[in-house]
């Protein structure tokens, strides 16, 4: 039991402890926030991505998922709180928008972004 309160006891003290870093846990926030990850939509980079093509009284029509990766974090955060053009409100917390935004800044340059 003592050995227990050893290995606990600096968890209090110091705080959390996290087994992921924080670009694992934007990863897998960016990839299934809430039910439905971003990725479907926006890209895998948040580049923005065809959703789908239909036809509407004769005339060909496409639904895009806007590229996220170049807005600034008020913009982000602005678009993350409303629900507009299908896109699903997501209820996220600040830390959890904060870290999907660390994720696209880290990914918007990069060619093979998972």
């Amino acid at each position: 039991m003592k050995y227990l309160l050893l290995f606990i006891f600096p968890i209090f003290l110091f705080g959390e402890t996290t087994f992921i870093t924080p670009m694992e846990y934007a990863s897998q926030l960016y990839k299934n926030p809430r039910g439905i990850g971003c990725h479907l939509c926006h890209g895998a980079k948040g580049e923005g991505k065809l959703i789908a093509k239909y036809i509407d009284k004769n005339e060909s029509k496409t639904f895009m998922g806007p590229a996220i990766n170049e807005l600034d974090f008020a913009l982000f955060y602005k678009a993350l709180n409303k629900r507009k053009n299908g896109m699903p409100r997501y209820f996220l917390t600040k830390k959890e928008l904060q870290a999907l935004y660390l994720y696209l800044q880290e990914n918007k340059g990069k060619k093979n972004a998972k």
